[in-house]
């Protein structure tokens, strides 16, 4: 019994034994563990001292003692704290910061500054608190000082300090220069707070003056430099006048005054009774107004412009009543012309008497009458108007010979016989200066059948049969046919030819419907025989197995239907040991055929094939019972092996090829061994195109990178602090274009990301409910063994985890693209990946020139299309192709030889232009790219012309900009006064040619009535008279225009001979065989007849004026009754004949009442008519009835008898009586309406 015990005490006695401690106590790193401690174990209750390190204290004893098995503080509130070292100590004139530690103790820093003008002495500016307490001294600050400044030659120091003394850092010293001479530099300087001088000591110069730049101006002195006191003088150019005055003295600040020429100016111009534009505060010389007066006033000289010139405005715009100069009467003269010329102009008013030659009258309708000065010139404006007889029309009905004379103006109905008409188609004559228009004549109308047009397949839209001159019809096509101009129907005229053309009916044929095809013809309609060319979509063809044709416009329609059909592939050929699958008939552009070989054997080729448009792709495989293996891969010119080669290749293995920085892979990136022998290698082709600058990243910086940056060059960014980047560190230069940009998102920004939905495979990281950037995971799938990794970045995880099987698809062997360059492989690509072609020469890829491998098939198939050459390239104003080809080139050039695709061509620009941008043009697909611009260059200031000067000058001038020239006076323009800047030069100035006139002209039978001067300038004239008996055929005046005489008056014999015989009278004055104008000739009546009208006629250039006549005086009448505010229109006589007519007007606003004409019948005139009274409505009469007129544009004062005229109330009023507010004018009475005042209580 006793060993059971034995062993039970044993076990307890193992449980309850204290622990011992390992290893020597620890410690903190402010402190140190006093004595030795050798041993490995120390039992429990040892104990342990420790001492601060230097810089450090602490209050008491630190102790440490082993207690079941571990070291244990016996005061943990005792540490080692830092040792405080006090205040540093300031120092005069400075100032301190604490760099280094946030309190006063062992470790901090304090750094010392002086304050502004003042500079420490020593080097050390700082004091460290140490174990011992602070190191160094307290620095000290002392005043900055300036070297002492000497003298300047010719000059003196101004200062209260002595010379040869030290300046402190604020003092200023000024500087004087002696008598004749001037400071240059500066006139004072000041020690700086970094003890040096703020400036250099200034010189004293000899005061001089350089010879003013005068800026529209120059000198007419000759030095080049001027003493002090010396002037200069300068003239201005023209146009421009003195700031103060003509000379300028030099001073010590320059000249005085500065010489300048400001352009001379005009005020606005004061025109009393007138107003004019543009409005401006000043007007330069040159500037031109144009004034209007109000009326009844006018310019007061030729024209309404002024213009601004050194004198003021020339000439002077003023409005004044105008006075009517002499009036040249057309087709007719005043009587007793030579008499009253030379008192003209007169003022308005003054009234004449004047005649009309044959076949014209008066305003009056007689042979004379009187023209009168109005303030708008001379009333009647036309004098004598053209009098007109019709008593015949050729081919028509004669009018009725009681109504002629018909007067200038009027118009009258012409009836011609049927098929007849006027020349001009219309029904009416009118009697112009000229006599009628057209003719009164009526020719036989030309007429136009329907029978004359026969229309193929056409029809006239209207019932009519016979069309007369100048008819237009309409006509339509039938259906399927169209005009030449595309429309469906069209017009003809007829003219006096026929009609205007034969109507035309072409067949046609509308855009047909296309079906899996289309056209690059834009037109929508088209003519016989007319072909139109299709193409079919991708993967279709038409019924003839093409891809393209064309179709043509017959009589019968479209000759076909542009329509395409899928294309299909039928099944290859095999051999007996290869097994295809699926087997069908028939396989669509896109469908799968794959591959197998019978046991035992090894397939040689793709192990599937697609069906493309043009046929399956790549060639079907074959079936071998041994393969043989391949040497090393072949060498790519330009590119490398991506891994590690072998010495010996299997049957199938595949090895990648890539290309080095500045070259493009184009082909198959894979080749595979096939019975010991390599696919087709890829190509690397030279990438020409650079990327720019290298892209700006946010919160980043790129790594040094040397441009140009060539294909495949990378660059490497970091992001700044604080910052992380997300995504790929580098960006690469692919075909010119930078791949995409990292992110860098601020540290404290970054996103966590959710937990996935899988379960992960760690044990500390199931149970997260979230997981910070960068965070890895391990997960399982069922049924996987594998791990499988994912990453946060930025609140997505990269992969996304997922246990979703997803089967990746690969794509048979790329297909051979017709016309593209050899890449025949055997080697299987994943989804996604993609192969580039490269076209065979004078082929380029149509739209992308890559393939893509998607859901198990290749998409996007390019196609090689036939380079297209380009024409004659765009021609440029100013500029010409640059030339690089041989003389026989460019010979074949200008015989139009086409350009191929890809030719660049730079321009060339004229001189005096240079191109609006460079790169030239570029022939793609037949057509070329935009042309630059030839841009002129700008001229220099115009050239100087002799007797002239440029209206204003600066110092340079944009192509297409204008300059104007003036002449001096007396000179004027010779052709245009004007000049352009044609790209660095300018186009002809004019010429300054002599404008006054000598030796006044001399006309046969024609008298000066002038002194003759020496001299006349330009706008100056003559005058001219006839002698007795003549008269001026035309003007009168001649006038000097530019140095030459224009105008020749002629006189003309206006004398009369033969006056008129009287029947029953005979003349009683001396009979002559030449009358003068203005000789009268006195009939007497034989009895027992009395004379009618004027007992004398007159020769009014060469025409005698009506004369009397001798009638049986019985029943003759005495002057016309006198009527109130009205009078007869011709000359009042005071015997009239039996059955005569007089006709009355009223005055202006008076309404004739009554038979405008009365006669004289048996010795009595006619009941004349009556001069109604206006009716005259004021301002009192209306606020009498507190009225006002109704419509603001018809508010007239002065109405005529029988206008209507309507009130309203006033504001505030209404009616009071019942009278009409409409009311009508009779005889100057009007029953006016009236109102009252309106209230509320009625």
């Amino acid at each position: 019994m006793r060993l059971p015990a034995t062993i039970i005490w044993f076990t307890i006695w193992t449980v309850c034994v204290a622990e011992d401690c390992t290893g020597p106590p620890p410690r903190q790193n402010t402190e140190i563990l006093s004595g030795a401690w050798p041993d490995q174990a120390y039992p429990e209750g040892t104990q342990a001292t420790y001492k601060c390190r230097p810089g450090y204290r602490t209050l008491g004893t630190i102790m440490r003692a082993c207690r079941n098995g571990e070291w244990v503080a016996l005061n943990p509130a005792r540490i080692c704290r830092k040792k405080p070292c006090g205040h540093p100590g300031d120092t005069p004139f400075g100032s301190f910061q604490l760099v280094v530690g946030d309190e006063f103790e062992y470790g901090a820093k304090v750094v010392y500054k002086c304050d502004e003008g003042y500079q420490m002495l020593g080097d050390i500016d700082f004091r460290m608190c140490d174990a011992d307490g602070w190191t160094n001294e307290v620095p000290i600050c002392e005043v900055v000082k300036c070297l002492p400044v000497t003298e300047p030659d010719n000059g003196q120091i101004i200062s209260e300090l002595e010379p040869d003394q030290e300046y402190y850092f604020g003092q200023v010293i000024q500087f004087e220069c002696n008598s004749g001479f001037k400071i240059e530099g500066h006139k004072q300087i000041h020690c700086s707070e970094n003890g040096l001088w703020s400036g250099e000591k200034p010189k004293c110069v000899e005061i001089s003056c350089l010879s003013a730049q005068v800026r529209n101006g120059y000198s007419i002195s000759q030095k080049n430099i001027y003493k002090e006191n010396e002037r200069f003088q300068y003239k201005c150019n023209p146009g421009f006048e003195y700031n103060e005055r003509g000379d300028a003295v030099c001073t010590n600040s320059g000249w005085n005054p500065e010489p300048s020429c400001e352009e001379k100016t005009c005020t606005p111009p004061y025109i009393p009774n007138g107003a004019y534009s543009p409005q401006r505060i000043k007007h330069r010389t040159g500037d031109e107004v144009t004034y209007e007066c109000k009326d009844g006033f006018y310019p007061a000289t030729r024209g309404n412009k002024a213009k601004c010139t050194s004198s003021g405005w020339i000439p002077a715009p003023r409005c004044s009543l105008k006075p009517c100069d002499f009036p040249e009467i057309k087709h007719g003269g005043l009587y007793s012309e030579y008499r009253y010329r030379p008192y003209f102009p007169v003022p308005i008013g003054k009234e004449y008497s004047y005649y009309c030659h044959e076949n014209f009258v008066s305003a009056s309708k007689s042979y004379w009458g009187y023209i009168r000065c109005t303030k708008e010139g001379w009333s009647p404006e036309v004098p004598c108007l053209r009098k007109c007889y019709n008593n015949y029309v050729e081919n028509g009905r004669s009018p009725d010979p009681s109504h002629t004379p018909y007067y200038q103006d009027d118009s009258i109905q012409v009836n011609c016989y049927p098929g007849y008409s006027l020349p001009n188609g219309q029904n009416k004559i009118t009697c112009t200066e000229n006599g009628w228009s057209p003719l009164p004549k009526c020719i036989r109308v030309k007429t136009c059948s329907k029978s004359d047009i026969e229309i193929e397949n056409g029809f006239l839209s209207e019932s009519d049969y016979i069309y007369v001159l100048n008819k237009k019809t309409q006509f339509k096509c039938k259906p399927g046919y169209l005009t030449p101009d595309g429309e469906m129907s069209g017009s003809i005229t007829c003219l006096q030819n026929g009609w205007s053309n034969q109507p035309t009916c072409i067949k046609s044929c509308d855009l047909p419907v296309f079906e899996n095809a289309g056209t690059k013809n834009n037109r929508t309609w088209f003519k016989l025989n007319d072909k139109l060319d299709y193409e079919c979509r991708v993967g279709y063809e038409n019924k003839f197995k093409s891809v393209k044709d064309s179709i043509t416009c017959s009589y019968n329609g479209w000759s076909d239907t542009p329509t395409c059909y899928e294309k299909e592939c039928t099944i290859p050929k095999i051999e007996k040991y290869v097994v295809a699958v699926p087997t069908k008939e028939k396989y669509k552009v896109g469908d799968l055929l794959k591959f197998s070989c019978r046991p035992g054997l090894k397939r040689v080729g793709p192990d599937s094939v697609q069906c493309y448009h043009f046929g399956w792709s790549p060639k079907v495989p074959k079936c071998k019972d041994q393969v043989q293996s391949c040497d090393q891969p072949p060498d790519l010119l330009n590119g490398e092996v991506t891994e590690a080669m072998k010495q010996v290749y299997g049957h199938n293995e595949v090895v990648e090829y890539k290309c080095n920085p500045r070259f493009l892979l184009k082909g198959p990136n894979k080749i595979q061994c096939v019975d010991g022998e390599w696919t087709t290698l890829p190509i690397c082709i030279e990438e020409k195109r650079t990327c720019g600058s290298i892209p700006e990243l946010a919160h980043g910086y790129a790594l040094a990178a040397v441009p140009p940056h060539h294909h495949g060059h990378s660059v490497d960014f970091n992001c700044t602090e604080t910052y992380t980047m997300i995504g790929h560190r580098s960006i690469a230069c692919i075909s010119g274009t930078w791949t995409q940009l990292p992110e860098c998102v601020a540290t404290d920004q970054l996103k966590n990301c959710k937990p996935p939905n899988v379960n992960i495979n760690q044990a500390s990281q199931s149970d997260k409910s979230e997981f910070h950037h960068n965070s890895n995971i391990s997960y399982k799938c069922r049924g996987k063994p594998n791990l499988q990794h994912s990453i946060c970045i930025n609140g997505r995880w990269d992969p996304q985890p997922s246990c979703t099987k997803v089967e990746k698809i690969s794509c048979p062997p790329p297909p051979q693209i017709p016309k593209a360059q050899n890449m025949i492989t055997t080697v299987k690509y994943d989804d996604g990946e993609k192969i580039s072609i490269l076209c065979q020469e004078n082929y380029i890829p149509q739209n992308s020139d890559e393939i893509v491998c998607k859901d198990g098939k290749w998409q996007s198939l390019p196609r090689c299309v036939e380079k297209i050459a380009c024409p004659q390239p765009p021609h440029i104003n100013h500029g010409t192709i640059k030339s690089h080809r041989s003389s026989e080139e460019r010979k074949e050039t200008a015989e139009s030889r086409p350009y191929p695709h890809g030719t660049k061509l730079n321009y060339t620009c004229e001189d005096g232009f240079v191109l609006s941008e460079e790169g030239g043009i570029t022939c793609h697909m037949g057509k070329w790219s935009l042309p630059p611009q030839c841009v002129g260059l700008p001229c220099e200031p115009p050239p100087s012309i002799s007797y002239g000067f440029a209206s204003q000058e600066l110092e340079s001038y944009q192509y297409g900009e204008e300059v104007t020239y003036d002449c001096l006076e007396g000179f004027g323009i010779d052709g245009p006064a004007f000049i352009k800047c044609l790209g660095k030069k300018w186009s002809t100035p004019p010429v300054c040619i002599r404008t006054d006139c000598f030796n006044v002209p001399t006309f046969e039978g024609v008298i000066l009535i002038e002194q003759k001067k020496a001299s006349y300038s330009s706008g100056e004239h003559v005058t001219y008279k006839c002698p007795r008996s003549y008269q001026l055929d035309g003007s009168s005046i001649v006038t000097c225009v530019n140095g030459k005489w224009i105008g020749e008056p002629k006189c003309k014999d206006n004398s009369c001979v033969n006056p008129p015989i009287v029947k029953n009278a005979t003349i009683i004055s001396v009979q002559m065989t030449k009358y003068p104008s203005g000789e009268r000739v006195r009939y007497e009546c034989n009895k027992p007849f009395e004379i009618f009208g004027e007992i004398e006629v007159m020769c009014l250039n060469g025409t005698w004026t009506e004369p009397p006549q001798c009638k049986d005086s019985t029943g003759k009448c005495g002057s016309p009754p006198p009527i109130d505010n009205g009078d007869i229109t011709s000359f009042p006589l005071p015997v009239y004949a039996p059955h005569s007519s007089v006709e009355y007007q009223c005055q202006n606003l008076y309404q004739l009442q009554g038979n405008r004409q009365i006669t004289c019948e048996n010795g009595e005139w006619s009941k004349p008519p009556k001069c109604l009274n206006p009716c005259i409505i004021s301002e009192e009469i209306m606020e009498k009835y507190n009225i006002k007129f109704k419509w603001r544009e018809r508010q007239k004062l002065y109405s005529t008898s029988g206008d209507e005229v309507e009130f309203v109330c006033k504001n505030g009023y209404r009616s009071a009586s019942l009278k009409p507010f409409r009311v009508m004018c009779h005889d100057g009475h009007l029953e006016y309406p009236s109102c009252k005042k309106y209230n509320n209580y009625g």
